[in-house]
């Protein structure tokens, strides 16, 4: 259909406005736009769901927003500022119903170790990072997130819990000082033991005690049984609400606590201080920083010494969302458009860094609270943004008493899952070697967690690419050897091939013929063609024969097209092995 369009300048044109048309149709604009395809159909019923969704996610996202700014190392109101923008933009672009977008443990921790301490940096972080997510999203780049492998991504987690947590630790002891370097954290940790603050740690304790004793009530709760008194799925649902709400209630009450004492005169904790009041300005985000002593830093510098980061922050924002997105589109069974995620995290990135956001993504832990209170549509986030909205407009005075403890038990509960250490058995039984991308970014996550990342991917793209170069292959011989490549055959892995053919058949006394059964090669390129055309001149003046079988259309059509001297082919390998006999007669 294709060549008599593109003959003839009347169809070509014709095709091309139909092309536009399709471009600028409602369809099109329904896949950039999905609030377009659910909003038409909103029900009355869905709008009370969606409230209480969106209230219960807010009433959990304050507490934990500002728990996250402190380990990104930024002052506890720019965890408010990331955690608003994402609802607004999520709803009109996002394709999962239950996702919310904000700050997260594992960005937070990585934006730690590139702008902490300096807030302008990491909102300019936001913007960078928005416009290498949109980018890759614009040019389909999201399949570029398969080579980073599962033993990586939960290396890193699981030490990624094991830093935050352990780094929340001078908060519930009350310890100032400290050094950002795991390492030298620990240390440090210890080393000032004996400074530890009484009331921090009594504190720090309780509210760790209460907040596991709450999850483990949701977390037992079985389903009512149908023909359970209305008091008793009452006071379920009391329990099941408390739980959910459980940060809320222990940011409240301490905060309370810190404040009654303080009226007396009484500083027993560690208090969050003073924050900024009221809702961050809509400026472009800044491109320049100025340094304690008074030198700016200009945009060039900034960037440079984001290095790595500008690859890491991205690709694990967008891995980190895109993977709880599947997760639970699976469970509540829909689909994801991974492309349009792509683009929705960036623009809300992008977005954010005008209301002085640092970057964020798609949170595991708001995500199922989103999803266990019966959101029916993206518009739940928007509720969630409009309560911190609310936070931010009248109740940052009253964050000033927060107790750093409280945050620290918060932050410590909310890693905890993540070290989910089981995976190492599972992995030991199921196959050993993948034991060692996993020990690598999880050891080197403790120098620097970039370090463990890029470490991990590096050893799993080693292990891919010796799957490649060296293909299994199974040799069966029939007079003649028999060369099953059992696993395609690209470029890398030539030389390869070329080795064992010379080793078994060329270098053998007298030389053998061989048959190569391509059955399971589906493309290959010019250099292995190139080799192939070798290998049949070493064979010819061998006076013996290379003859392939099986070959899949596309390759036989390669190779043809190629026109390779000697070159022979059957469909089967009984075809082949006759030839090979005719051969040895002639002989």
């Amino acid at each position: 259909m294709m060549d008599p369009l593109m003959g003839s300048p009347l169809l070509g044109s014709a095709s091309l406005q139909h092309r536009l048309r399709a471009c600028c149709s409602y369809r099109t604009l329904k896949a950039w736009l999905p609030i377009l395809s659910w909003l038409p159909l909103y029900r009355l019923s869905w709008l009370q769901m969606d409230l209480i969704a969106g209230l219960t996610v807010g009433l959990t996202t304050v507490p934990q927003a500002l728990a996250y700014a402190e380990v990104a190392g930024l002052p506890v109101q720019y965890g408010l500022y990331s955690a608003f923008s994402g609802g607004f933009i999520y709803a009109l672009l996002g394709t999962s119903k239950d996702v919310t977008l904000g700050p997260t443990a594992i960005m937070s921790l990585l934006c730690a170790s590139y702008v902490a301490g300096h807030p302008s940096r990491a909102v300019l972080l936001s913007l960078l990072c928005g416009a290498i997510q949109a980018a890759m999203a614009l040019l389909r780049l999201g399949f570029l997130l398969d080579f980073i492998s599962f033993p990586v991504i939960k290396g890193f987690t699981c030490a990624a819990a094991v830093t935050i947590g352990f780094g929340q630790i001078k908060n519930i002891l009350g310890l100032k000082d400290i050094p950002q370097v795991f390492i030298m954290q620990v240390y440090y940790t210890f080393y000032k033991l004996p400074e530890a603050r009484i009331g921090d740690v009594v504190l720090g304790l309780l509210c760790l005690a209460l907040l596991v004793t709450l999850s483990l009530f949701k977390s037992k709760m079985g389903a009512p049984s149908e023909d359970s008194p209305t008091y008793a799925t009452a006071a379920r649902k009391l329990v099941w609400g408390v739980a959910t709400v459980r940060n809320t209630l222990v940011v409240v009450a301490t905060s309370c606590v810190a404040f009654s004492l303080d009226a007396y005169g009484y500083h027993f904790f560690t208090i969050t201080g003073k924050t900024a009041k009221g809702l961050p300005p809509f400026q472009p985000p800044p491109t320049t920083d100025t340094t304690a002593n008074g030198t700016v830093v200009h945009f060039g510098e900034i960037v440079q010494g984001f290095g790595e980061g500008l690859a890491v922050i991205p690709f694990m924002g967008v891995l980190e969302s895109i993977a709880i997105a599947k997760s639970f589109a699976s469970q509540n069974n829909y689909r994801i458009d991974a492309n349009q995620e792509l683009f929705a995290i960036g623009l809300t990135n992008i977005m954010g860094s005008f209301v002085s956001a640092y970057p964020v993504t798609g949170s595991f832990g708001r995500t199922a609270v989103n999803s266990q209170t019966g959101v029916r549509t993206p518009a739940g986030g928007i509720v969630t943004s409009v309560v911190v909205l609310l936070s931010l407009a009248f109740l940052m005075p009253a964050f000033y008493y927060i107790p750093k403890a409280s945050l620290a038990a918060i932050i410590i509960c909310a890693v905890a899952p993540m070290a989910d250490l089981h995976v190492v058995a599972d992995l030991w039984k199921i196959r050993k070697l993948d034991l060692l991308p996993f020990l690598v970014t999880f050891l080197l996550s403790f120098w620097e967690v970039q370090y463990g990342i890029v470490g991990g991917v590096t050893v799993s793209a080693a292990m891919l690419f010796y799957n490649a170069a060296r293909p299994k292959l199974k040799l069966s011989d029939h007079d003649v050897l028999v060369l099953e490549l059992e696993s395609g055959l690209s470029f890398p892995a030539m030389e390869y091939l070329s080795h064992v053919l010379h080793s078994q058949a060329l270098q053998a006394s007298p030389p053998r013929s061989v048959v190569l059964d391509c059955h399971h090669v589906n493309t290959i390129d010019y250099t292995v063609v190139t080799e192939l055309k070798d290998l049949l001149r070493q064979f010819k003046l061998s006076s013996v024969c290379l003859v392939f079988t099986r070959l899949q259309p596309l390759v036989l059509e390669v190779l043809l097209a190629a026109k390779l001297p000697s070159f022979q082919h059957t469909d089967t390998v009984e075809a082949a092995l006759q030839i090979q006999s005719s051969h040895h007669l002639i002989d």
